[in-house]
């Protein structure tokens, strides 16, 4: 892809959508054009737009990412309404591609090294939410190419997020192996890294669905060793999965080899150089 992609980022006042701003304005991406939406003035976004709204003052771009959704609650149906909604705006902008925020949780707990192609199983709300979404972008057409981003863990973005900021007490679940959770993460600039990779690509060239995660999984607890924060152990309830971890076998050829391995380490540092002070 030749000259500069105008990248229109939807719900860039999220958790992902902070750390993606933070990571980019420090580090911004060659050939890319982000153009921020949100729907409060005050998150200092470049497009202030709601949903239903009118799409006059929406800037025509080559490509949306849309990390806009609802992750809880009661309207969890909402996810599939926002993936029609970017659609209709990518008609409207002549955007030529959408890339829209799926997650991991499609495949349900226990899945190692889950695959793309793997038959989703949802077990939460949530994940049967976003395979609804999944199946709404299946089914449309126009002018642009969509692809579905099952994303992993998000170092800074997660359930372990508070924990990691020192704000509240951490417990771990042990599991009979003595370890915690082992799952897909991945740290927020490598995360930028990695969409700027994606959004210079043609845009046919990319799947229907698509993982994102750092080649290796790591363990919970490794993360806040790193971040030099204390926890505590707990039993391991019945049910739990101790592996929750993805393939990125598909990203790392579409990347050519550019999916950095990260430690648990080296993610923590990722986090610290880019969360928003």
């Amino acid at each position: 892809m030749s000259g500069e992609t105008r990248v229109l980022v939807l719900g860039a006042s999220g958790r992902v959508g902070r750390l993606l701003r933070r990571a980019w304005f420090l580090a911004p991406p060659p050939a890319i054009r982000p153009i921020y939406q949100s729907r409060q003035p005050g998150s200092g976004p470049d497009v202030v737009w709601r949903p239903g709204a009118p799409m006059d003052d929406l800037p025509p771009t080559e490509a949306i990412l849309a990390l806009w959704g609802v992750t809880s609650g009661d309207d969890l149906t909402q996810n599939a309404a926002l993936a029609r909604e970017a659609a209709r705006i990518a008609s409207h902008i002549g955007a030529r591609r959408v890339l829209h925020l799926s997650s991991a949780a499609v495949y349900g707990p226990g899945c190692d090294g889950a695959h793309e192609e793997d038959a989703p199983r949802p077990t939460t709300p949530y994940g049967r939410a976003k395979v609804a979404m999944e199946r709404e972008v299946a089914t449309l057409n126009g002018g642009s190419a969509h692809t579905c981003l099952r994303l992993g863990n998000v170092v800074g973005a997660d359930s372990l997020t508070a924990a990691l900021d020192g704000t509240v007490p951490a417990r771990i679940d042990r599991f009979p192996t003595g370890a915690g959770p082992l799952r897909s993460y991945i740290a927020p600039g490598a995360l930028a890294r990695v969409l700027a990779g994606l959004l210079r690509l043609d845009a046919g060239s990319l799947p229907p669905v698509l993982n994102i995660a750092a080649p290796e999984p790591v363990r919970m607890e490794d993360l806040l060793r790193a971040a030099g924060r204390p926890f505590d152990w707990q039993p391991a309830p019945p049910g739990a999965a101790e592996r929750a971890t993805l393939s990125t076998d598909r990203l790392a050829t579409l990347l050519r080899g550019a999916l950095p391995r990260s430690t648990a380490a080296e993610m923590i540092t990722d986090w610290r150089e880019v969360r928003p002070r």
